[in-house]
């Protein structure tokens, strides 16, 4: 930025330029009386002025192998007064690190040679209903056969996992197989935004075909920042607190897969917070928004909309379309659970009056010709 000025300053002057850049004139001037004369420095920088070639020197003659505790401690050998944080700090500044053991794996390989769709999230990753955002990563898992990667594809309405493939390979194919299986559960209908990072599986030809082939609207973040896919870096995190770290050290990839496949079901089947059952977070919520939403597409018994859509308080009914707690459920292979405690949540999700029994539930004066009452 500094540069950027001294080059520019004849044209256009620097307070203009200031204006512009997210720089103050003062810091500027600031910068160049001590270019001009570096005893007008602060004694921070002329302290650091001396230990950065002490550092770059140190770290270069032992094979630039020193981390920061070991470039910290061959300082202090040598009479340097300094603290390690310094050390740490300048050491950033340099850009240099000491060697670390092991292979680093990276799961995130971008391909500047592909096409990029733009990020149509920007970082909001709250919808308003399901099949509105969905969210994909992977990660990998480090067991006695070798890495094991394992993809997610998470719904962000209730934070639901509604695909997953674990591999032995990181390849295409795998966080492909993970799509296949949220479009197989869900069956989006349109307007669905699919959010990844850059990594060169997401934006492969195949997996941008199989996006627009369902009608899905692809969104990519940018390289290296963590918080433009902050949803999917959290559910990762999660399943690796709760699962691998846990119940680790792993010996198989078959281990792996089976004890992801339980924390999955229990994750958005059967999850036990039940005291928040009227957050998003809940299965039963999002179960029974679910069933509400993809209740009048299909034939059956299903409930007529409501001739007033908002503020019908009647037992079953919600937000206007009346749904018959257990039979949408089991129709489209929800969780099926009783059905006092899914209208309870109901209530609770919408402001209702908590109904006192499904049995006692009665048609009333804006349910459809066809609706009855569940038994």
């Amino acid at each position: 930025m500094i540069a950027f000025i001294d080059e520019h300053r004849m044209e256009y002057g620097v307070e203009p330029i200031c204006k512009v850049l997210p720089i103050a004139p003062s810091t500027y001037y600031s910068w160049l009386s001590v270019a001009r004369d570096p005893s007008r420095a602060s004694d921070r920088a002329r302290r650091d002025a001396e230990l950065l070639p002490q550092i770059q020197r140190v770290w270069e003659e032992n094979f630039e192998v020193y981390g920061v505790r070991k470039v910290w401690h061959q300082l202090r050998r040598e009479g340097f007064s300094v603290a390690r944080c310094t050390v740490e700090r300048l050491m950033r500044q340099l850009g240099i690190q000491g060697v670390i053991r092991g292979k680093p794996r990276k799961t995130t390989l971008p391909d500047p040679a592909l096409p990029c769709p733009l990020d149509r999230v920007n970082r909001r990753f709250r919808a308003a209903a399901p099949n509105t955002l969905w969210v994909s990563d992977f990660t990998y898992v480090s067991t006695w056969q070798g890495f094991v990667y394992v993809a997610f594809v998470i719904d962000t309405f209730a934070n639901r996992i509604v695909g997953w493939r674990a591999s032995r390979s990181q390849q295409t194919q795998f966080v492909l197989d993970a799509l296949e299986q949220a479009l197989c559960e869900r069956r989006p209908a349109g307007g669905l935004t699919h959010h990844s990072d850059r990594g060169g599986q997401y934006l492969s030809i195949r997996y941008t075909e199989r996006l627009a082939e369902a009608g899905i609207e692809p969104s990519v973040g940018s390289v290296g920042d963590s918080y433009d896919n902050a949803l999917a870096e959290t559910i990762i995190g999660l399943f690796k607190a709760e699962v691998i770290h846990r119940l680790g050290p792993w010996k198989s990839a078959d281990a792996v897969e089976w004890e992801t496949l339980k924390w999955v079901d229990w994750l958005s089947n059967r999850y036990p917070h039940v005291k928040a059952l009227g957050s998003r977070t809940s299965a039963v919520p999002q179960g029974w928004q679910h069933a509400a939403q993809i209740s009048s597409a299909g034939p059956g018994p299903y409930p007529s909309r409501c001739a007033e859509m908002s503020g019908c308080r009647e037992q079953g009914c919600l937000r206007g379309r009346h749904v018959p707690p257990h039979h949408g459920l089991r129709r489209h292979g929800l969780p099926v659970f009783n059905a006092q405690s899914i209208l309870r949540a109901a209530a609770n999700l919408n402001g209702m009056a908590r109904p006192t029994s499904a049995a006692g539930t009665a048609q009333h004066a804006c349910a459809g010709p066809g609706w009855r009452a569940p038994v």
